[in-house]
């Protein structure tokens, strides 16, 4: 376990060492502007003079380009991706996308500057310090190195001081791992910090998770309507047909006859509105490319049903439903149109569901400033079993209703159960 946890710190320290040199590759461009400047004031000429004056110069001009260049915004985006996959903080600590705002404009840049200005120094040191650390180490054993000026530099006239070499040499190698691992550990602590989601980027996420609910919960009502209906008044029909046929010689095939077209016909009913349902879902899946392809005409699911459809509907229900409609459903809009099929389809599951065999009237009234839905069916005699996970029919058909900016009622009264569902123009 010990050894397991070691070599993730190991794996944990490259990582982060490699995110370092990345750092420093990406200051590149930014040195060399720098270098240009500060040589052309210094007079020195030339990008790689070995003036320190210049190198650090260089530095220092390159740092405000780099918080500049943070301020665009594939910035963030860039920095984050980076960040996931070699720094080791959780993924879900970053914000994602371009920056929003000033707020997260400003982190971006801290962010940036300081991964690049401490991934410049890292990456410079790890360039430079180790064939150094190398050729001290080596001093001992090459006399054409101890003749050379990194002899005369380390002081070989005293022939003892040279073995000192090697631990120094080794001193130096340890000394940039541990800089290179606490300058790792460091961005580490500061990447949630500036490159995690602000206000403005927790309310986008927020209203996205909202508005996926929301089309999570419309993909759910309608399969919920569409599906459940036509299972209900199939199998009701199917039931009613079987006791008919129990009934020997004298059987009613006329009425056995009805309840298979009616069957029929629910069942092709369905297969349409489940296709124009699944289309839905792929729309979604698919996000705006496919919304923009609908808007367009090229493809896309047409229009769900509407109260065009409703006389099929009712019909398919069976013979004990009652269908009266008050003033012209012509003007209605389409999303009325369509809500009000869906809210009719749920009363007559919900009534076949717990009071199978019962009448059952539906009626629609366009006479007034409000669209008024009412259904009405006699309370069976015996309760309906309640199930585990209650219905979902009542709250689906308040969500329609509140969506249009209407209300819905229901519950039983005088011995029948009556839903009405209330919608202004």
């Amino acid at each position: 376990m010990r050894r397991c946890a070691v070599a993730l710190l190991g794996q944990r320290a490259r990582r982060r060492w490699l995110h370092l040199i990345v750092g420093g590759a990406l200051f590149m461009p930014f040195w060399m502007v720098g270098s240009v400047v500060v040589g052309a004031l210094l007079g020195a000429g030339g990008l790689f003079t070995g003036s320190l004056a210049v190198q650090f110069g260089a530095y220092a001009v390159g740092l405000p380009l780099v918080a500049v260049a943070a301020l665009f915004p594939l910035a963030r985006p860039m920095s984050v991706a980076a960040a996931r996959a070699l720094c080791g903080v959780p993924a879900d600590r970053y914000a994602d996308g371009p920056a929003q705002g000033p707020e997260a404009r400003a982190r971006t840049a801290g962010w940036f500057t300081l991964h690049l200005g401490a991934g410049a120094l890292v990456s410079g040191a790890t360039l430079a310090l180790p064939p150094f650390a190398v050729s001290v180490m080596a001093l001992p054993f090459s006399p054409a190195l101890r003749e050379s000026e990194l002899g005369r530099l380390w002081g070989l006239d005293r022939p003892w001081w040279s073995w000192a070499a090697l631990p120094a040499g080794l001193l130096m190698l340890l000394a940039l791992a541990a800089a290179a691992a606490g300058t790792g550990a460091l961005l580490a602590v500061q990447a949630p910090r500036l490159l995690g989601p602000s206000p403005a980027d927790r309310l986008a996420a927020a209203e996205r998770r909202a508005a996926e609910a929301e089309s999570r919960n419309r993909l759910a009502r309608e399969l919920h309507d569409s599906v459940g209906h036509a299972l209900s008044a199939v199998t009701l029909q199917a039931g009613a047909a079987r006791r008919v046929l129990d009934g020997g010689a004298g059987a009613d095939l006329a009425f056995v006859r009805e309840a298979l077209t009616a069957i029929e016909e629910t069942t092709r009913r369905t297969v349409g509105e489940l296709d124009w349902v699944l289309g839905l879902l792929r729309q979604d899946e698919q996000g705006g490319e496919a919304g923009e392809a609908q808007e367009a005409g090229a493809g896309g699911p047409g229009p769900g049903p509407g109260l065009d459809a409703l006389e099929s509907l009712v019909r398919g229900a069976g013979p004990r439903v009652a269908l009266t409609v008050s003033g012209d459903l012509a003007p209605v809009p389409e999303a009325l149109s369509r809500e009000a099929y869906r809210i009719v389809q749920e009363g007559l599951t919900n009534a076949a569901r717990h009071a199978g065999g019962e009448p059952v009237s539906v009626r629609l009234d366009a006479r007034t400033e409000e669209w008024e839905i009412s259904m009405e069916n006699p309370l069976p005699a015996r309760p309906p079993v309640a199930r585990p996970n209650g219905g979902r029919g009542l709250r689906g058909i308040g969500e329609r209703a509140r969506l249009l900016g209407g209300t819905a009622e229901a519950g039983p009264a005088d011995g029948v159960w009556r839903l009405v569902v209330r919608i202004p123009r």
